[in-house]
């Protein structure tokens, strides 16, 4: 079942789409990135498929994009409305926070302050096109709750191999030949679709074995 509502946060209202999952393990929180809204591919491919699986997944759309801006505001306000609309939801399940690009940021950064038991970041932005000095490790290190990265293979804001290995409660899935939106060349061997199931399967995978404790 899919709902919307908005919800008042300290820089306007959010919109959150709810999709729930009967019986739900837990509800997965996501946002968008800064170029975009939750029409993304994999934040639709998630909200599509994870309900099937008893996990419930709400579409966090910003207030800047409800007020209908073109530029995102300032990172600290993506972390209010995250928080805002975290509380809204008064849940009675485990709550995993996520979101793509600077959603990702923002829930990083959130993460502890939410009560959340897990991350998913989609395209983790590490640094800004071309200039990997101006690095975001910090904000992926300081979740401080199982993470799971789901990475293009050729990012450009930060390729899979640019990650360091001593990442503490941190996987990684990489889409093959995927770019920052995790669309994929011909070349890369495989079809949208499947990179978007990569998405999906990693991420299930991933809530199953780090974040529930589920076991099949």
């Amino acid at each position: 079942m899919s709902t919307e509502r908005e919800v008042a946060t300290p820089h306007g209202p959010a919109r959150l789409s709810v999709r729930r999952a009967r019986s739900p393990y837990a509800t997965l929180l996501l946002s968008h990135g800064a170029g975009g809204g939750t029409g993304a591919r994999d934040l639709q491919a998630l909200a599509e498929c994870l309900p099937r699986e008893r996990f419930s997944v709400v579409l966090l759309e910003q207030p800047w994009r409800v007020a209908g801006r073109k530029v995102a505001t300032a990172p600290p306000t993506l972390d209010d409305a995250l928080v805002a609309a975290s509380r809204s939801l008064r849940l009675r399940t485990l709550l995993v926070v996520g979101g793509r690009s600077a959603g990702a940021r923002s829930a990083a950064r959130s993460a502890r302050q939410v009560g959340a038991v897990g991350c998913l970041a989609l395209s983790f932005p590490l640094h800004p096109p071309g200039r990997p000095e101006k690095s975001r490790l910090e904000e992926l290190r300081g979740a401080g709750v199982p993470t799971l990265v789901v990475q293009g293979e050729q990012d450009t804001m930060g390729r899979p191999e640019e990650f360091p290995d001593d990442l503490e409660h941190v996987d990684f899935a990489v889409v093959p030949g995927g770019d920052h939106g995790l669309r994929v060349p011909k070349a890369a061997g495989l079809t949208q679709d499947e990179a978007m199931e990569i998405v999906v399967e990693s991420t299930l995978e991933w809530l199953v074995r780090e974040v529930t404790g589920v076991r099949e």
